[in-house]
């Protein structure tokens, strides 16, 4: 009895230590599978961080593809238009310096080509705008300041918003000087207290214009050509040989100035004189972007006795020195839009002035005039009218 007593205990102790075995066994391999969990865990979280991280790498590449992307079709854009831009000014230098052609040319179809390029520079223009304005007097007139030398040309930029100045001194020189307002102007110690924008090249004469963020002005050497300065960047984004040959100086009264930019309600124009019409001036529509001449015209205006001139709505209005003591007047208009004859060019009298207006700009936004005179630089307010009323 006693026998059997022991050997159940002896099968109790061994399923018993069977059992512990197998519990033991069981918590390893829990424990086993909690590191694992824990381990896939961190990794999973680790790919996670990482692949969070490579997408934002991606999309700034992306973006970074994108403004390359954008930056050279600009540029692409550039270039084409240099391109063609190239390609027009050796078109121009190869019918200024052409090769004797090897045939006879039959004078029949020379005349025919020159008749059909007149007849183009006499074809209707398109105006841009509906403007049908005309000055009937000077209004008043307000001297602000004295900077500067005798010659020079002043301006607010006539294609846009900006209420800044800019100052062109002399005749011949590279520094465009920036002040921030007319009042800026006026209450300046003069040129010392302007920002000083260093031009890439000197430019000839008075007669540049700031138009849209842009300085155009010329620039002489063997042959003319009109620079486009970007006024934001500070540097010149475009240039052009202008296609007139043989300039002479517009102005007789001011001889320094070969080619007189002008701004108006619709857009760019060039005044300049040829020897092709050595006693009268010329008018031409400029394409800013491009710098193309669009369009000219030959103007009944003389050279002679001409200080200076501008442009309002599509006419030219030609200032010439008065037999009147430091009097100038109106004495010439053209209209390329043909409302205006020059039979109807206003009887305008500019003020008492010191010497002889070396420039004037027009502002189509503000209808004045900024004229240089002996240095000073002075406003005229407008009186304007209708086309149609004279």
């Amino acid at each position: 009895m006693r026998a059997l007593q022991l050997l159940v205990l002896l099968l109790f102790g061994l399923v018993g230590a069977q059992q512990q075995a197998l519990m033991d066994y069981l918590e390893r391999r829990l424990l086993a599978i909690e590191d694992r969990i824990s381990l896939w865990h961190e990794q999973t979280s680790r790919y996670a961080s990482e692949m969070r991280e490579f997408k934002q790498q991606m999309v700034a590449q992306l973006e970074g593809l994108d403004k390359t992307k954008e930056a050279l079709r600009t540029e692409l854009d550039t270039v084409g238009t240099r391109v063609d831009r190239v390609e027009r000014e050796m078109d121009y230098l190869e019918t200024q310096n052409g090769a004797q052609p090897c045939v006879d040319v039959d004078d029949k179809l020379v005349e025919q080509q020159v008749t059909v390029v007149k007849e183009r520079n006499k074809a209707k223009y398109s105006k841009l705008t509906d403007c049908s304005d005309m000055i009937s007097s000077i209004k008043a007139m307000k001297i602000l300041k004295r900077v500067g030398g005798t010659k020079g040309m002043w301006t607010k930029d006539m294609g846009a918003s900006t209420g800044k100045v800019y100052i062109l001194n002399g005749t011949d020189d590279n520094t465009l000087y920036e002040f921030g307002s007319v009042r800026d102007l006026t209450s300046s110690q003069g040129l010392s207290s302007a920002t000083s924008i260093q031009l890439s090249s000197s430019w000839r004469g008075m007669g540049h214009a700031v138009y849209k963020h842009h300085l155009y002005y010329m620039k002489e050497g063997e042959e003319t050509r009109l620079i486009k300065f970007d006024l934001q960047k500070s540097t010149v984004v475009d240039s052009a040989v202008f296609p007139a040959k043989n300039q002479l100086p517009v102005y007789s009264l001011n001889p320094e100035t070969y080619i007189d930019l002008a701004v108006d309600e619709e857009g760019l124009w060039a005044i300049f004189a040829t020897q092709e019409n050595e006693r009268h001036i010329s008018l031409a529509k400029v394409d800013p972007k491009t710098l193309d001449i669009e369009q000219t015209w030959d103007t009944p205006c003389v050279r002679e006795n001409a200080e200076v001139a501008f442009v309002i709505c599509g006419t030219v209005y030609v200032v010439y020195n008065s037999k009147l003591p430091s009097r100038s007047r109106i004495q010439c208009v053209f209209d390329v839009s043909d409302m205006v004859t020059n039979d109807d060019a206003p009887h305008v009298y500019f003020p008492k002035r010191y010497g002889t207006h070396s420039s004037l700009k027009y502002s189509p936004v503000e209808q004045l005039l900024y004229a240089w005179d002996d240095g000073y630089q002075i406003l005229y307010k407008l009186q304007m009218k209708k086309k149609l009323e004279v």
